[in-house]
């Protein structure tokens, strides 16, 4: 396993200037899988223009791994642990006890979690099929870490389809959510991570938002159209030679 990173101890400092300034900067730390059997699965919402644009340099195919965190009460950042698309759930134990809900509470809240999933993959995909990923290396992107908890149920959910290996790539990170997230992946890569107390993946964007589904539904459309457009291309190329 490595680490790419910059270390902050104390107050967190806005470093990007957005999240497709951070794919960027992430695409520059990924550059060893650039024209390699690689697939980009992007954690939406905020995990799908940092992707996007390390996809693009990569020249790698693009696809969704859609989790989502069981949430955590007065806490934005903490969670119960967190589901995937495929039925994967990760607990956060310590939180859980902490809480302490009955296991019907629990899971009362995994099967909300569950309905959110399941609609917006609706939303997301649409017809669109699964990208294979089969014997090669799949590159798992947020727009950050905070307790890592969404990223592990993202990667448990990406082991079920076989992949060679599995990276984990966001533009930062705490130090607990990366030690919690390189139990489970093969490889962790960050800009940035953070030993403060208090961690809000926010802190490290000068312009954040929180992106809707119309704004991830637009990134996908343009992303498919793209690859269309140059699949023609191709098509026309190799039908004239």
């Amino acid at each position: 396993m490595r680490r790419v990173a910059i270390t902050y101890f104390a107050k967190p400092k806005a470093i990007f200037e957005s999240r497709h300034d951070a794919g960027r900067c992430l695409a520059a730390e990924l550059g060893e899988y650039n024209n390699q059997s690689v697939v980009v699965l992007a954690i939406p919402n905020g995990g799908v223009p940092v992707a996007l644009e390390v996809a693009r340099a990569l020249t790698a195919d693009l696809d969704l791994v859609i989790c989502r965190k069981i949430p955590l009460l007065l806490n934005p950042e903490g969670s119960l642990g967190a589901a995937a698309d495929d039925g994967t759930v990760i607990l956060n134990e310590e939180a859980v006890r902490r809480i302490g809900f009955s296991r019907q509470k629990l899971e009362d809240e995994i099967n909300k979690v569950r309905a959110e999933i399941k609609q917006r993959s609706l939303l997301y995909r649409g017809d669109q099929p699964i990208v294979r990923v089969g014997g090669k290396t799949v590159i798992i992107i947020d727009d950050g870490l905070a307790s890592g908890f969404t990223m592990t149920a993202a990667v448990e959910s990406a082991r079920h389809r076989r992949p060679k290996e599995v990276v984990v790539a966001v533009p930062v990170a705490s130090a607990m959510a990366v030690k919690q997230v390189e139990k489970v992946a093969d490889k962790v890569v960050t800009c940035t991570t953070g030993f403060m107390p208090k961690f809000y993946v926010s802190d490290f964007y000068r312009y954040w938002h929180d992106l809707s589904d119309d704004e991830v539904i637009r990134y996908l459309r343009k992303w498919r159209m793209r690859h269309f457009r140059q699949n023609e291309t191709t098509i026309r190329v190799n039908n004239s030679i």
